[in-house]
Order: C-alpha cells, then structure tokens, then sequence
C-alpha cells in the first residue's frame, strides 16, 4: 500500500519561526536591519533556506480599514534580506495569538473571528491588501492565513470555520497571491487528535496547499516522545496533500543542550520516514533581552526557545537541522518515494468521525493505541501504512493491497468495517484485532458486529460488568508454532490504564484455534481460519494498556507483530534483532535505496543489518561508499546507508 511523500515546491523546507531577537512580536515596531542581517546570515550559513514570518496584527493593522506604512516598509525589508541570503519567507497573516497571549487590535469589540460577517470581511481585505505589497517578492515562497487560530478565535463549527478559510484565501488570490496556502492552524483537527475544534481536514484540505502540524508532545515515554512528531504527520495525510511541521521545539529551561540535539535528531529523521517534506523549527533566537514584556515576562520559559542563543550563537538544535540538511542533499531527497507497506494499521472511523453519542475519551484511547501499535511494528522494522476506515475510498472503509492488517485494542468499528475485514480475510489477508472494552462506561464492551461468528469463539461476558486483569503484567505461553515464535515460547506485555482498559475478554474456541494461553490457560491469542487467510484475535488490549503506561517502549508486541507479519507473508526487506533500532528506508528514481537505521535507546548499540532470508544486507557508507557489516549507532543515533543491492 502507497506510503506518501509529497515535497510541497520542489524543494524540502528546512527552516524556522522568525522574530528578532531585539523585538519578539513587537520586531515591527522597533525594527533593526543590522540585527536581522545577522540573525539571518546565521541561518544560511546552517542550510536553512526559509523562515515563517509573522504580521503582529495590532501593529499592522490598527484600524479597519488602513495598513500601518512603516510596519509595511520594514517587513518588504526584511523581504529584501532574504533574497540577499538565498531565504525566502512564509508570512503569516492573522497574529493574534503569540507564546501564550492573545492580542486583539484596538477596534476588534468583542467580534466573532469566524462568525461576524463584517470582521471576517476585514481580515480578507487585510489578505488582499498584504498580498498586494508583497505577493510578487521573489522572498516569498508562501502564505499562512493565521497563527494557531483554535487559541485565538476559540472553537467554532466546522462551517464557521471552513468559510472564513476559504474567504481569507480569496483574498490572498484577489491581490496576487499564487504561492502555496495553508491555514496556521496547528492542524488541531478532530483527525490528529479526536478533538472536534470547527477545524476539520476533511473540509479545510481542498483549501490549502500543505498541512502544517504543530507538535509540542509532553509524555511519560522516551520512544513516543521522539516518535510522536512522526505520527502525528503520518494522521495528517489525511487530506492529500504535503505535510510541513510548521511549527516544533524545546525551551532550555525544559531539556539540556545534549538533549534537545537528541530531541531535534529524532524528529528530524522519523518525520521524514513518516512522510514530511518541510521542517520549521520554532524558533531562531532566545528572547533574553525581552524578560520584562509580555508573553516572556509571565511564560519565560518561551524566553529559550531559539536554535541559537542570544548572542547568535548555534545551540545542539540547530546543529542537528545542518547535519540533516547535509542527508537530505545527499540523498536529493525530492527524488525519493517511501516504499510501499503490505503492513496496514487501521483507524477505527470512531476515532476521526463526530459520530452522535459517541464518547471523546473513547477517541483518546483508539489514538493512543493506534500510537502505541504503530511504535510495535516500527520496533519490528516493519513501517506500517496508516488505514483511515472515514476515508470511505473503499468498502467498509479498509483498502485492499495488504498482507496483514491491524486493529489495535479496538473497541468500535462499523458493522460494514467487520465485513469487509472477513472479505479481506478470504482473500488471502492476515487480520489481527486486539480486543479492548473502552476507557468509559458508556457501553462498554465490543461494538462488534458478532463477536463469537467473526473470531470463531463463544465469548462468557457478563453484562455490564468487565474482566479485571489483575496484576503489573500478563504472560503469553504460544501453543502453537506461528510466525517465528515457537511453542513454549513466552511474551510478556505491561498491564495499564484505567479500570475500563485493564480487562480482557473471556472467549473458549469454538472454529478457532489457540496460538497462545494466558497465566491462567485461558485463550488469549487465536486464529480463525477464512478462506485464504485467517482473523487472528487477541482478547486483551496490549496497545491500550501499554499506550498507558511509562517507559514502555520497545515492548513485546514487536516479537507479536514479527510473527503476525511472518505469518502473512510479510518480512522487511532490511531488519536487524535489535529492537530499540528501527529501520526504514526512501527508494530514488535511478533505483538506489536509502536505509536508515534509527536508535531509541539512550545508550550505544551495535547492530548487523540482515535481508529478508537472514543474509547480511550489503550497506555502504552514504560518503565513502565502503561495505558496511556492522553499524555503530551513539546514544539515540542515526545512520543513514546506501543499498548495494540494485
């Protein structure tokens, strides 16, 4: 199944958020060249090639109807820098909100952002107006309609918020605009999160250009921190179109210098496994000098965001962006495809869809597995294809073109969602569901369309009431030979969550047979037989329950996924034994392969890369083109090589 990479102008973006140092949001007003220069020569000289700039909006527009001159002026100066250092610029239109303060201009009175006819009217025609002064500067590469709209304007409806979209777009194209769009949002859609804002891909995508989310992940495990970034970009193809991370980053007062490289190096990296094609740092400099005005005087931790200190000078984070920009040279990235997946993790339509009476939390926890799953096969070098059942683009929601198929701890899934999973099934296809109860009472239990017929077992739930599974963790004995795991063998996964998650499913076989027993020799792990492949149940939520859990991550669902994709015929081309390294690979048009290898640990580890039948993979170095047999990776390191095998 297709994985997508799309580069949004031909070119990857690599670059940051921009204020000056000497002014923050407030740079228009007490605007200094000679600073700017310098603060953008640092920039070129790390290969960055652009910036998002941004209108402070109760200075460039302080009544309804007229333009501040000189904010104009100075930012078709800045403009002008940029062409000087080889940079362009993505402007940034509506900035009313900035690093934890909302600032509204003088004569706003309390309007609707979205909703008030003739407020929604004057922010087109401030579009038109700036897209009129600027739109032909060779510096402009670009434009977004806000800065993270969702904590200005609030939540609205999704056709509030669609029109006003579309009416500020008009007015860019009205005054010349024909760069590529997009919103600002933060791509804080019911699609990325189960949240409902009024912001919604589903409406919104067919009006930009790029999607750009803004991904600022806290979390309690260091795999899905440094993996976090990727899978949200991995939910935003959702809409079709280039995925840029608009905005991303760490204040020093939160993470060490070491430790943001670390941060910095594995988001780069997973990202662009993940499908990104543009990385915009947040943000160019620390704010040091501004400690005593708004937003830094009460959020100073915003004071240290900068990929380069007060005085100019790079921080690890910057550092890291130049080294990937030298990997994204080499491999002349816009060149690149991701390979295709016979790996499908599927999410649940209950997840990204407002179905009525259907609880949030229970989208939390469906995104959280979905998470925790994506990790799992990641950690078994198998690189998943993400499988939304609300695109609607086949039956029941599913696409065909996979070997195996996961439903990680799934609670929900429409009734024609289950027939189409046994149609898949007869046709040759392994599908793996993992059982889960929800994380509410709100029904719980498996809004399945006929647990007992689909899993060939007769399931003992008793209503209303679930079965606790006790203890810090289960073990799974294999019963059966399946995959690369043999009888006797033992998986041992974390036990978490609510009251609602830690429960499993009593089930005795019935059409089905038992690959796995629980402590307690109850099924836990069976296969049913269908057609020319089989439906494979496991009755205890591994994903949920780990997705719940700290410092989880690799766990034992990657060996479970091994034998699950081994079973469908499915094995990674390039794998290692190692599952703290995670492999992955981009394919060029003249045939050469790129494989990166990725560490999750936090201490050295040594790795010997292998091909599908056990031979070793014959690597070279992406510089000197020496064979590579064994690779050293550093502390949460990365190596990038070239496939000798053309």
């Amino acid at each position: 199944m297709h994985r997508p990479l799309q580069v949004l102008t031909g070119e990857p973006l690599l670059g940051v958020n921009f204020w000056s140092r000497v002014g923050g949001p407030r740079m228009w007003t007490r605007y200094d060249p000679a600073v700017v220069a310098k603060e953008l020569q640092v920039l070129a000289d790390h290969g960055l090639t652009v910036t998002r700039s941004f209108f402070f909006w109760p200075d460039a527009m302080p009544t309804p109807d007229r333009l501040d001159e000189d904010v104009m002026a100075r930012f078709g100066d800045f403009l002008d820098q940029h062409t000087a250092y080889g940079l362009s610029t993505i402007p940034t239109l509506i900035v009313g909100h900035m690093s934890g303060e909302n600032w509204d201009p003088a004569w706003r009175g309390g309007r609707d952002l979205y909703g008030d006819v003739w407020f929604v009217g004057r922010q087109a025609w401030f579009a038109e107006q700036v897209a009129r002064r600027f739109a032909g500067h060779p510096a402009v590469s670009g434009w977004l309609l806000s800065n993270e709209m969702p904590l200005y304007g609030g939540r609205g409806t999704v056709e509030t918020v669609s029109t006003w979209a579309q009416l500020l777009v008009a007015g860019l194209r009205a005054g010349g605009a024909t760069q590529p769009v997009s919103i600002g949002d933060g791509a804080w859609t019911i699609e990325l999160s189960g949240v409902e804002s009024g912001f919604r891909l589903a409406e919104l995508g067919p009006l930009q250009d790029w999607i750009g989310p803004h991904v600022y992940p806290m979390g309690d495990d260091q795999v899905r921190q440094h993996w976090r970034a990727a899978y949200t970009c991995e939910l935003a193809h959702v809409a079709g179109k280039p995925v840029v991370l608009e905005e991303f980053g760490a204040s020093s007062d939160f993470v060490s210098d070491d430790n943001v490289g670390h941060w910095y190096r594995q988001l780069l990296h997973t990202s662009l496994l993940a499908g990104s094609t543009g990385w915009v740092g947040w943000n160019n400099t620390d704010f040091d000098d501004l400690f005593d005005e708004a937003p830094y005087s009460h959020h100073p931790f915003e004071l240290h965001f900068g990929v380069t200190d007060v005085h100019g000078q790079p921080k690890a984070s910057l550092r890291e962006m130049a080294a990937f920009r030298q990997i994204l040279d080499a491999v002349d990235l816009p060149h690149c495809v991701r390979e295709d997946s016979q790996v499908g993790l599927v999410l649940t339509s209950h997840a990204d869809t407002a179905y009525q009476f259907t609880d949030e939390r229970e989208r939390r926890v469906a995104f959280g597995a979905v998470e925790q799953a994506y990790l799992g096969l990641r950690s078994a070098d198998l690189p998943p294809a993400l499988i939304r059942q609300s695109s609607k683009d086949a039956p029941g929601g599913i696409a065909d073109g996979c070997r195996l198929y996961v439903l990680p701890s799934l609670k929900q899934l429409t009734a024609p969602g289950w027939r189409r999973l046994e149609q898949l099934a007869e046709a040759g296809a392994t599908v793996f569901v993992s059982y889960c109860d929800g994380g509410t009472d709100n029904q719980r239990g498996p809004w399945y369309a006929g647990v007992d017929r689909i899993f060939g077992v007769r399931h003992e739930l008793r209503y209303g009431l679930v079965d606790r599974v006790e203890g810090p963790s289960v073990r799974f004995t294999v019963t059966r030979d399946f995959g690369g795991l043999r009888t006797g063998d033992a998986l041992d996964f974390v036990v978490g969550g609510n009251e609602h998650v830690r429960a499993y499913l009593p089930v005795q076989a019935v059409d089905a047979e038992v690959l796995a027993v629980d402590p307690n020799g109850r099924p836990a792990l069976l296969r049913r037989a269908v057609g020319d492949g089989g439906i494979v149940f496991c009755a205890y939520p591994l994903e949920a329950m780990a997705a719940a859990t700290p410092h989880v991550n690799p766990d034992a669902t990657g060996r479970l996924y091994a034998a699950l994709a081994e079973l469908a015929g499915v094995r990674p081309a390039v794998r290692v034994a190692d599952p703290r390294v995670f492999v992955d690979a981009l394919r060029h048009a003249d045939g050469d392969r790129f494989v990166w290898l990725i560490n999750a640990a936090d201490e050295p580890v040594t790795v010997a890369p292998v091909r599908a039948d056990g031979t070793p993979a014959a690597l070279r170095d992406l510089a000197a083109g020496h064979e590579v047999a064994e690779v050293e990776l550093q502390a949460f390191g990365v190596r990038v090589l070239r496939d000798a095998a053309r």
